[in-house]
This record gives structure tokens, sequence and C-alpha cells, in this order.
């Protein structure tokens, strides 16, 4: 069986460079950092350049190798900006039992709330911001994405934060670690697993809207870019077959790359946090990981890198106190957490106020009927939850437990759930139409398309993470079969499917715009439902009904999330942890 070498990236890369020249390998390095920082001021310059009014997009191939960039270029963008909130925002949850109480539901609610329920209104703040260059609607794009990606990421960072098991907090607390040291060594390398998956299907998330978020026309103004996302819905409207086809071409060539140059390194990298004592799992690899460590370039980085860590680390060696059993507060964190969390307080009332100057226009009527088609769509949000888990469960374990599979599937479940599904959607309805089903029932299947990924995604983190010392142990006392997968798998998976779940539910609610009122040969097609009635409030720019949609919306999530999520989250913690 093969094991992983017992050297960390930073061992063997200094051990290569003490021992190496300069090869190809680092010229291919040197070309590559050239290359990223040509693209970058090619996308800086088309963020800084001139307003225009609109945006002829080319249809022929040759412009897609810019406009896939020009995508790809934003969707890291706003993958740091989903890292960054997920890693603030996650851990003041986990740690401010207070501001919790806020956060979580508020959180629920920013990942279920339909891009179009908020997407008219920030574009038309952006621009109006930068009236004089692309800022604005650049930046529009990049947090349009922003919205499909950090939400199942910051899930995933809050339950491992409150997941972790006591020992490794108690080691922690005996040996007086500080917040940073108890962050750096104990809860990130125990939460890197699930936000590695999570972080890949959050690339897939955001890709979901692309096609809206780069071709936004709001009434009678074009508010498009240039990008892939932008080419698709132009060859979509035109009945561009062969344009369709380079664009398909092009999408999945830009997944399989950063699959193979970005996620597939980092899942390797990853698994040396795995949480085991003396099991032995079968190691991963990456050819390009492989080949950076080659590269004698960024060995000496890396190097210098440790020796300055050391050096800065030295003078607070000499001051590390005594192990104590008292936990290390630092009351300057405690009281910032409450300053925030006033000021989000304000910032909600402030929006609120504002909120129901516009819902003085709504009738009563109109919140009743709004009520009533909620449960619907929250019918159909369940119903595509509950079948994305049948299949995704097993899928998830199957992939997880084998790092033969993982390799092998890992770039096609990446292309697959990352293509934007809306895409599909014509091909998925004529299908439904040949078979006498309606779009009230077919929309659930076109849910499934965008959100089975989510479960599918945190099966694989968690069959990932499960230790191979525990697998050994059932497999020495002949636990096999069903009983197995009720005994170990499981129990194990469970905090991670509960984060599956939720992410799931709210990339339904968000794609119920585009499920629940749909077009197909000219016709328009509408399941009565909270999503078709907000693609319609946002197309007639009815902004009265947009907001007694999303507040109604809001209020359907927060209950559901205090009488179903919060009480299987405490499961979770208590029943189905490693502790």
């Amino acid at each position: 069986m093969k094991t992983t070498p017992s050297v960390t990236w930073g061992e063997s890369n200094a051990t290569l460079a003490r021992g190496r020249r300069f090869s190809f390998v680092d010229v291919l390095v040197i070309a590559g950092l050239a290359g990223a920082l040509f693209g970058g001021l090619h996308a800086a310059h088309e963020w800084t350049g001139a307003l225009r009014p609109s945006v002829d997009i080319d249809l022929s191939p040759r412009a897609l190798p810019e406009y896939t960039f020009l995508s790809m270029s934003r969707g890291l963008i706003a993958y740091a900006l989903s890292l960054t909130f997920t890693l603030v925002y996650g851990y003041w949850a986990a740690k401010d039992r207070v501001a919790e109480r806020v956060l979580l539901p508020l959180l629920d609610i920013l990942q279920s709330i339909p891009v179009l329920g908020f997407m008219p209104g920030l574009v038309l703040a952006l621009v109006a911001a930068f009236p004089t260059s692309n800022v604005g609607l650049e930046l529009a794009a990049v947090l349009m994405i922003f919205t499909g990606q950090a939400w199942n990421m910051t899930f995933s960072y809050y339950h491992s934060l409150r997941s972790v098991p006591s020992e490794q907090r108690e080691a922690a607390t005996v040996y007086r670690f500080s917040r940073w040291q108890q962050l750096k060594w104990v809860e990130l390398p125990f939460a890197t697993i699930g936000l590695v998956w999570n972080s890949m299907m959050s690339m897939a998330g955001g890709w979901f809207f692309l096609m809206i978020n780069e071709a936004f026309v709001l009434g009678t103004r074009d508010f498009r870019l240039p990008g892939l996302g932008s080419y698709m819905s132009v060859a979509v409207a035109h009945g561009d077959v062969p344009a369709m086809l380079w664009a398909i071409l092009a999408m999945t060539t830009m997944i399989v790359f950063l699959d193979q140059v970005l996620w597939r390194p980092v899942v390797v990298w990853a698994q040396k946090f795995r949480v085991e004592e003396g099991g032995q799992a079968e190691a991963m690899d990456s050819w390009f990981l492989d080949l950076l460590r080659r590269s004698r370039l960024l060995g000496l980085l890396r190097s210098g890198l440790d020796r300055l860590s050391l050096l800065l680390a030295r003078p607070r060696a000499r001051r590390a106190p005594a192990p104590s059993t008292k936990p290390s507060e630092n009351p300057l964190t405690h009281h910032l957490s409450h300053v925030l969390f006033a000021v989000l307080v304000v910032l909600l009332l402030i929006g609120a106020y504002r909120l129901v100057l516009i819902l003085r226009e709504v009738s009563l009527a109109q919140w009743g009927r709004t009520l009533g088609l909620a449960l619907v769509t929250l019918g159909r949000v369940l119903l595509s939850t509950f079948l994305g888990t049948l299949w995704a469960v097993p899928a998830g374990l199957a992939i997880g437990l084998s790092p033969r599979a993982s390799r092998l599937l890992q770039p096609v479940i990446q292309v697959v759930a990352s293509f934007p599904a809306p895409m599909l959607f014509p091909v998925v309805i004529a299908g439904l139409a040949f078979a006498g089903v309606g779009l009230g029932w077919g929309s659930i299947l076109l849910m499934l398309l965008g959100t089975q990924w989510y479960i599918l995604f945190n099966v694989v983190a968690g069959a990932t993470a499960i230790p191979a010392d525990l697998r050994e142990m059932s497999r020495a006392y002949g636990i096999r079969g069903w009983l197995r997968l009720r005994t170990l798998f499981l129990p194990a998976l469970f905090p991670y499917l509960l984060t599956g779940w939720m992410t799931a539910a709210g990339g339904a609610w968000n794609a119920s715009i585009v499920a629940e009122l749909a077009h197909s040969r000219g016709e328009t097609l509408v399941a009565p439902g909270l999503g078709s009635q907000i693609s319609q409030a946002a197309a007639g720019a009815d902004f009265p009904l947009l907001a007694v949609s999303v507040v109604v919306m809001s209020a359907v999530l927060v209950t559901f999330n205090r009488l179903v999520w919060k009480r299987l989250h405490t499961l979770a913690r208590t029943r189905f942890s490693l502790s």
C-alpha cells in the first residue's frame, strides 16, 4: 500500500533546493508567474476602463480565451473574498454565543436569498458610485459570484470549529495557547479538509449564475460584461449551437485547469491534517504538486520564509508561560466582538427601517399570497434535498474512502458540478414536456441539478476525514455492510452531511428563481412559487413585491433554522463528534 512520506512541503522543498540546480521546472514557474502578472494587468485594465453604454459580445471562438480568463479572474477574486469572509464570520459565530444567535440565522438568510432579490439595487448603487469606469460593474459581478461561494464555506468552518475534539481543546488549555495559537495549531488544521472540499464546491456554486451575473439587463439598461457567462447568454439567445458548444468546451477546459493546478494539489496537501492516531491510509498524489516540489526557486523561497518565521517566533518562545489549566482569554478581542456586533445590529436596524418604508405599499392579501407561495417552494426545496441525499451519500462514500476513485473522479465531478446548470434547463424542460411532466414537479429536478453537489462534496470531505485507525478497527472486528454504515460511516459523516443539507437547501432556494420560471422554445413556463414571483418582480422592477418576497422568505428560513437546523446541529455536536 502506498503511504505518504513523513516530510512536509517545506522540508521536501528545502532538501531538494540544497541538492538541485535551477532546472526546467524553475523556468516553468517563472513563466507561470510572468503569465499571471500579465493577466492581472489585463484584468486591471478591464476594471479601470471607461464605462461603456453596452458591450458587443463576439461569438467567434478566438474571443473565448480572453472571455474565459476574465470570468476565471472574477471567480478567483470572489473566492479570495469568500475565504476571508469565512475565516472572520465563521470564527466570530463559533466563539461569541451572543452574536451567534444573530449571525447564524442571518447566514442562513443570506445564502438562501436569490441573487435577483438584491442584484438590481446592488448593481445600480455600485455603478452610481463609479460612474466613469467599469469598477462598479466589475465589483458587482464579483460580489454576485461571492454570494454563490461564501455561505457553504462559512457553515463548514463554523461547524468544524464547534466540533474540535475535546482532547485537543484540553491540550490547548493546559499549555495556555493564545487565541491565535489555538486557531493556528488546533482549529484551522481540524477544519482544513472540510474547508478545502467546500471551497471546491464554492467555485462550482459561483459559476451557477454566471450567465445572470455577466449578462444582467435591467429594463432598457445593459450591464453586460465581457466574459464566458455573457458569451453563453448571447449564444443561447441567438440559438447559435456552435457557439454554445465552444462555450461548453471553454468552461470545461477552465474547470479542469483549476482542478489540476489548484484544487487537486490543495486536496493532497490537506491530507496531513487528518485526525487519526495509528491508522495507515492510502496516499493521494498530484502531478502538479510533485512538479512544484522539484523547483529549487520555490524551495529557496520557502526555506527563507521558514527561517524568518522562526526568527520572529524566537523571542516569544522565551516568554512561553508555564502549563496551566486556566484558559487564555483576551479582553481586547472580547470587547471588539461586542463592538462589531453592535455595529452589525445598527446596520440591520437601518436596513429594516428602509425596508419598512417600501413595504408600506404591500397589501395584506399580497402578504398572505406570498406566504402561501413560500410554503410551496419550501416543499420543493426539501424534496430536492432529500433526492440529492439518496444518491450523494453512497457516491460520496465511494469517492472519499478511495484515493484512487478520488483521483479519477474528482476532476469529473468538478466539471459536472461547476457547469452552469441553467444552460441545461432547456434540454431538461424539453425532456419533461415529452414525458408529460409540468414545471410544478419538474422544477424540483431543476433545483436538484444545482444543489445536489453541496451534499456530495460534503460527504466526500467527511469520508476523507474518517480516521484510518477507526476503519481498520471495524475491519478487524468484522464489522461490515449495513452495520459498518450505521455504526461508523453515518455517525462520522453526520456533521458534514448537516452542512451539506443546509447549503443544499439554501442553494435550492436560490435556484428557485430559474427553476420556477423558465423559457423554452420562445414560451415562458411558470410554476407557482416564491422563486417565480421574485423573477417576475425583478423583471418588472416591482420593488415592493420584491421586498415582501425577500421578507417572507427570510421569516420562513429563520423559523426553519430554529426548529430544524439548530436542533440537528446540537445533535451533531453532542452525539456525532470525534470527541
